[in-house]
């Protein structure tokens, strides 16, 4: 694998130089034809150079696998739990652009609107390369559409994602470290769904870990889920011991509340949408809400390869 991206990239300095060569030779000639093709080449080669840097960004361990997707309401009660719908929403709608699949694993409905929690696996290549850079704290400011005196709220959810692990990767748990609850599932499925216990929650003790499922009528299929879920948090957790610059990721386990957010949704007064780690700005949060992510996206993973920190400050 390495060789053949050495060879690659030596194939293209190789063109790179030849392009340059013949604008060169039309300009000293006066050979119209020979300069443009050259500039054409010079076009096609920088077009194929951002593809390679895309695909440079998306060259984690992990990056090519499918995803689990968890969003968890934070503070601000129901307006919260509202957010962490639309956050939902979003991330569904970003997998839908990409030709993506996905699969609800588990929902917590709030009290009022809105939901609690969610946990979502996003099924495409490199979907956790991409989603990756989400993990942490989402802020959106806006007029309450359940303040009657229309005033401005804030309120915060929480995104946390990790890659599926496939079988490849061997991750090993003991099951004396867990505790397995089963409960009701809430929410839509049917009647056999919501009156028997299928729903599973196992607990890591050690870690303090909690995955849950309740997206199949069989609690044996749900545990089969749930116990991959863990894994796959644990393996995630282990991926960020490796990594040098995780501190993104371990602020995006602090308070789901003021001072640890990474992007900041502002609705009213004013219409933008920030990234506090890299700075990228959209002036559309309507487009980004409905799934329009890929800048933010890129701007995330070009930082994480760079090292770069940007000190941004944040949108009232």
């Amino acid at each position: 694998m390495l060789e053949d991206r050495l060879q690659s990239l030596a194939k293209l300095e190789r063109e790179l130089e030849d392009a340059a060569t013949l604008v060169e030779l039309g300009e000293s000639e006066g050979d119209a034809s020979t300069e443009e093709e050259g500039i054409a080449l010079l076009k096609a080669l920088q077009a194929e150079g951002e593809r390679r840097q895309l695909e440079a960004l998306l060259s984690g361990e992990a990056d090519a696998n499918d995803t689990y997707v968890e969003i968890h309401s934070g503070a601000g009660g129901t307006e919260s739990c509202d957010w962490a719908r639309m956050l939902l929403r979003m991330y569904m709608r970003w997998a839908e652009r990409r030709g993506f699949s996905v699969e609800l694993i588990e929902e917590t409905d709030g009290e009022e609107a809105g939901i609690k929690s969610a946990t979502i696996m996003v099924k495409g290549h490199n979907a956790h390369g991409w989603l990756k850079t989400e993990s942490g704290v989402h802020r959106l400011v806006r007029i309450s559409p359940f303040d009657s005196n229309a005033r401005r709220h804030t309120s915060f959810a929480s995104v946390w994602v990790y890659p599926v692990v496939d079988d490849r990767i061997n991750v090993e748990v003991n099951e004396s470290d867990c505790r397995i609850d089963t409960y009701r599932a809430s929410g839509a499925g049917g009647q056999h769904v919501n009156k028997t216990e299928s729903a599973v929650r196992i607990t890591h003790i050690p870690t303090g870990i909690v995955v849950a499922c309740q997206s199949e009528r069989s609690q044996h299929k749900n545990r089969a889920t749930a116990w991959n879920m863990l894994r796959a948090r644990l393996y995630e957790m282990e991926l960020e011991k490796r990594e040098a610059k995780a501190n993104a990721d371990a602020a995006s386990k602090t308070d789901i509340g003021w001072g640890h957010q990474i992007r900041s949704y502002v609705l009213q007064p004013y219409q933008m949408v920030k990234d506090l780690r890299t700075g990228h700005v959209s002036g559309t949060p309507g487009d980004v809400l409905d799934g329009d992510l890929d800048a933010f996206m890129e701007a995330s993973l070009a930082q994480r390869l760079s090292g770069r920190t940007v000190e941004v400050e944040d949108v009232e």
